[in-house]
């Protein structure tokens, strides 16, 4: 098996396609969302659409307070996300997203109209996240907002489920295995 570009190839005995594939990294902050969707988007060449990126400039400062975002404050950021994978689906091509996708609310709004979308749940602990948010420099999140994304949290059904205790380099290799790339 092998990947080329925007598609992802699949070879075996008397077959040859190709198809886009659109996969959603997703988890508490902190959890290494955009780290692992970096290191998968270098292997496979699609691009990394950074949920971050995609939040409104209130949205940005009321999680800079510690304040945490409303459903009312999501709604318009799940649907641009969603809107960039549509378009991607569209065009036949392959993307990544990270994003948080918390509750399975968020997780339906951003598949809407979607067919496939592969879940790559990254899972960790408590103490683990908040050791990482720590060290973390530059990034808008507030540190005090873990507690209330754990207690957001609502697991993934049916999500490729990632263990966070590694380095990222041996999670995206986990993925990649898992997602037969």
């Amino acid at each position: 098996m092998g990947c080329e570009g925007r598609e992802h190839r699949l070879y075996g005995p008397g077959i040859a396609y190709t198809y886009r594939m659109l996969t959603i990294v997703m988890g508490v902050t902190g959890v290494g969302k955009t780290t692992v969707g970096t290191l998968l988007a270098d292997k496979t060449g699609w691009p990394l659409y950074d949920a971050d990126d995609y939040h409104s400039a209130a949205n940005v400062e009321k999680m800079r307070a510690g304040i945490p975002l409303t459903d009312e404050d999501r709604w318009p950021w799940l649907d641009r996300l969603n809107a960039l994978l549509r378009a991607a689906d569209a065009r036949g091509e392959s993307a990544i997203l990270a994003c948080s996708a918390l509750k399975q609310r968020y997780r339906d709004r951003l598949e809407q109209g979607l067919r496939g979308v592969r879940w790559i749940y990254l899972k960790g602990d408590m103490q683990l996240i908040r050791s990482r948010l720590e060290q973390r420099r530059g990034h808008y999140m507030n540190p005090g907002l873990l507690q209330s994304q754990f207690d957001a949290l609502e697991p993934p059904l049916g999500a490729l489920i990632i263990d966070v205790n590694d380095e990222p380099a041996t999670l995206a290799q986990r993925v990649l295995l898992a997602l037969g790339i």
